[in-house]
């Protein structure tokens, strides 16, 4: 079951006759963001290029949730093209634009062109941790085992 919060939009001028994030399905978890450049000055990534992509929105989450910007696996998959800082995180006081760092590992330039959908937006109930100093840890099964330490 999932729940619903109310979270302010803005749109700004540069995101005009843009569609607003939509939830692409009944049970979608993410709400698709839309690049916001020109309509005649697409992005073009180059194999191995990133770039700050500006989506024309700006949000204010209520206290105790975050957003976060997840690529979008169609992207991808059809042309190696994702999230550079994934998931990014939004937190519920940043007041600025959403903007999406996308990189191309691709073989190909790719397009970014006005309003395609470039990442998708999760919003999450949020927890902070009250750190507390020990001298030692309590002791587990695997300890300090990392890195495949369980298997394969």
């Amino acid at each position: 079951m999932s729940t619903k919060v109310t979270v302010e939009l803005q749109r700004l001028p540069h995101a005009e006759g843009l569609p607003l994030p939509a939830y692409q399905t009944a049970d979608a978890a993410g709400l698709d963001l839309m690049a916001a450049v020109a309509e005649n000055e697409p992005l073009t990534l180059a194999p191995g290029q990133y770039a700050l992509v500006p989506t024309g929105l700006a949000i204010a989450l209520p206290p105790g949730h975050e957003a976060q910007v997840r690529p979008r696996s169609g992207l991808a998959a059809k042309h190696g093209v994702t999230v550079l800082n994934s998931p990014g995180t939004i937190d519920a006081d940043y007041r600025g634009e959403i903007k999406v760092i996308l990189i191309n590992h691709g073989q190909t330039a790719f397009a970014v062109k006005r309003g395609e959908r470039i990442a998708q937006m999760v919003i999450a109930p949020m927890v902070q941790a009250a750190l507390v100093p020990v001298a030692t840890l309590s002791a587990t099964d695997r300890g300090a085992g990392g890195f495949g330490s369980t298997g394969r």
